[in-house]
């Protein structure tokens, strides 16, 4: 007689599919995931356990491969086996799931997806692992924290080394460029405390759009003000797409760090009309909605910009609710522009960049840049600044903003262009940073042309 199995847990089925989906299509996991969620209808706390599995198995594979590999005694394992070890070895180390509870569904998972043959290795690697804390497992895969201190950081934070290495050289920096503190006594403490908050999940922060909603109407459905941005609430917990402002599109779901963006080029002092507002690199649309709705308030017309096609139509999604006329969302080649030059009073270029400074929203991007994608990114913000300063008239203010604290490709960027040009000066700067503001790591420089 056959083996009777156990049924395999939904929510963990559901986050091998969105790791599997990952790996295997080069799948966003924040869009892949609610597909996922509808496919294997969880919701509440089912949903919640499938977004912390997928989010943290793939977030901290750089720590959680080599727990795995230090427990095997044949150092290769077929794909889709060591996804179900990742999403054991969260449960074992960075959840408060009993050993045998992760153990015993990581062995049905693996039966399930893959078949019987691996499932004596799986339990054999998880129950080596539920032997030893997390602190004793980085003490023992993690480089000596003495002797290499970003080699350690790296495991211990499951970051690409490369990428810790930009980071700390951005820190470091940070008090001659108006970034912050850096990290004057070089132990590695405040680049630890931003390692860190890469790998926490971000807060649900909610924007109003102006003329549309308010904070008091955000706060009503169980948010809180923000500190930095004056239209920003974060949501205590549920779907945001359950709030009436959001579902409406008079509110959306965007990160305090990009509302201060759009709020500097909208608040920057210039010279004359202020009638023709850009968004040059305008998608997915959160900033071109919150920047509409302003410039609708003044009576001035935003273009929102974008060069994808799919994601003009995202664009335009999101400015749905907007007075009729107050945007118009334009496809097209930022770097050839279909406008003459001098058009436009206020331009926001957000530049493509790495993305480096929203690793916490985004748990696979980590593993997917390259060190090479740099030369390409900065050739290609550095087109797209030159366009943004040709395409504002004299007087008026360009704001160069990435989600990425990288000095190659924020003030680097800037300064070279001030070196190229001698018809433009820097009034403003800043760099937001997940660990001191509880934002993505949004830099901005605000430009202005001699009049």
């Amino acid at each position: 007689m056959s083996e009777r199995r156990r049924p395999v847990d939904r929510p963990r089925r559901a986050a091998l599919d969105v790791l599997t989906a990952v790996r295997t299509d080069e799948a966003y996991a924040n869009l892949v995931l609610p597909q996922v969620l509808r496919k294997h209808g969880l919701e509440g706390r089912d949903a919640a356990l499938t977004t912390e599995l997928a989010s943290g198995a793939i977030r901290m594979q750089g720590l959680y491969d080599p727990i795995i590999d230090a427990c095997l005694t044949k150092p290769r394992l077929q794909a889709g086996v060591r996804d179900v070890l990742r999403l054991g070895v969260h449960q074992l180390l960075s959840m408060r799931v009993p050993d045998h509870a992760a153990i015993s569904t990581s062995v049905d998972l693996v039966r399930a997806s893959v078949g019987q043959g691996p499932a004596g290795l799986v339990n054999a690697v998880l129950r080596k692992v539920s032997r030893r804390d997390l602190d004793d497992w980085v003490a023992e895969v993690a480089p000596d924290r003495t002797t290499d201190l970003l080699g350690h950081l790296a495991t211990a934070h499951s970051h690409p080394r490369w990428v810790v290495e930009l980071l700390a050289e951005a820190l470091a920096d940070g008090d001659r460029d108006g970034g912050g503190s850096g990290d004057r006594d070089g132990d590695g403490t405040e680049l630890e405390a931003l390692l860190a908050a890469d790998n926490a999940p971000p807060r649900v922060t909610l924007v109003a759009r102006p003329g549309l909603a308010d904070v008091e109407e955000l706060e009503a459905a169980g948010g809180t003000r923000t500190s930095l941005s004056p239209y920003g609430v974060v949501l205590a917990g549920g779907d945001p797409g359950g709030v009436p402002a959001v579902a409406e599109g008079r509110a959306g779901v965007q990160d305090e760090g990009s509302q201060v963006v759009a709020l500097a080029m909208a608040q920057a002092a210039l010279e004359g009309r202020d009638e023709r507002w850009l968004d040059l690199c305008a998608g997915p649309g959160g900033k071109a909605a919150l920047l509409g709705a302003l410039a609708a308030e003044r009576g001035a017309v935003l273009v929102a910009h974008e060069r994808q096609p799919h994601r003009a139509t995202l664009v335009a999604s999101a400015v749905r609710a907007l007075p009729a006329g107050s945007v118009h969302v334009l496809a097209g080649d930022g770097a050839r522009p279909a406008w003459v030059p001098g058009t436009f009073d206020r331009v926001l270029v957000d530049a493509p960049c790495t993305g480096l400074g929203a690793l916490r929203r985004r748990p696979e991007s980590r593993w997917r840049r390259a060190p090479r994608d740099l030369d390409v990114l900065v050739a290609l913000q550095q087109v797209l600044l030159d366009v943004a300063l040709e395409s504002v008239r004299p007087g008026g203010v360009v704001v160069y903003a990435t989600c990425s604290p990288v000095r190659a490709e924020t003030v680097e960027v800037v300064e070279g262009m001030l070196g190229r040009r001698g018809d433009t000066d820097e009034v403003d700067r800043f760099q937001l940073w997940p660990h001191r503001d509880g934002t993505d790591a949004m830099f901005a420089s605000t430009l202005r042309r001699r009049a």
